[in-house]
């Protein structure tokens, strides 16, 4: 079945990943926006078997995160990096719910790899941004959990894996655990541009990549709306 909504995603992700590589502000009021409302739509368009309480847990992360796309437009502000925090959490919950409902479960050999980046993400903020280390590791826990989850081989059962990760494949399934991946690594930046990018250009560029990364990871988190 042809995708428009999500061919006109990567559109619109290729727009606000340029917006922020050259630092045109108004081309990300303008794209970013429609990010998670096109992921949204083709939900609506193409995910007709998936189970209602699924689909509702899948709309209502991707309005969570739409909240934050659009608070996150200007993320050199710590009160919108709080805030923005708060609507991603909304959503990491939600596909977290997702994930447990497809019979996703925390595995240690999982855990571990997942765990350990968050805990030094946690030490780095607390060293030095105490202000923002409360509320950006709560969210931290929220994203490891739903991270964990994601990668549990039982959500494509037929795919290889390799110590203990999804290698992915043609099931759509198989790759959810690229997806989370690349959305802690897109977190991971954040709180290191947050740290240590202090020119304008090393701010732009950190914040394409964020913005590249993070475009994926939704991509590929939302891929596989057709299975309960």
């Amino acid at each position: 079945m042809p995708r428009p909504f999500r061919a006109a995603y990567v559109a619109a992700a290729a727009v606000t990943v340029a917006g922020a590589a050259t630092g045109r502000e108004r081309w990300q009021w303008l794209s970013k926006p429609l990010l998670m409302p096109l992921l949204a739509a083709d939900v609506l368009h193409s995910g007709g078997e998936l189970p209602a309480t699924d689909r509702k847990l899948l709309l209502g992360s991707l309005a969570a995160a739409g909240v934050g796309d659009a608070i996150l437009i200007d993320p050199d502000s710590d009160r919108r990096l709080i805030a923005g925090a708060g609507a991603f959490t909304a959503m990491q919950c939600g596909y977290s719910a997702l994930w447990w409902r497809r019979g996703a479960r925390p595995r240690p050999q999982v855990a571990a790899g997942r765990v350990v980046p968050w805990l030094g993400a946690v030490a780095l903020l607390l060293a030095r941004a105490p202000k923002v280390a409360v509320p950006l590791t709560a969210y931290g826990a929220t994203l490891t959990t739903q991270a964990v989850l994601a990668s549990d081989p039982q959500l494509a059962p037929q795919a290889r894996v390799i110590a203990g990760t999804v290698v992915p494949g043609r099931d759509p399934r198989s790759r959810l655990a690229l997806g989370a991946l690349l959305f802690t690594f897109s977190d991971a930046l954040i709180v290191l541009r947050r740290l240590f990018a202090r020119t304008p250009a090393a701010r732009r560029g950190t914040e394409a990549v964020i913005l590249a990364t993070y475009a994926g990871a939704q991509y590929l988190l939302t891929a596989p709306n057709d299975f309960g």
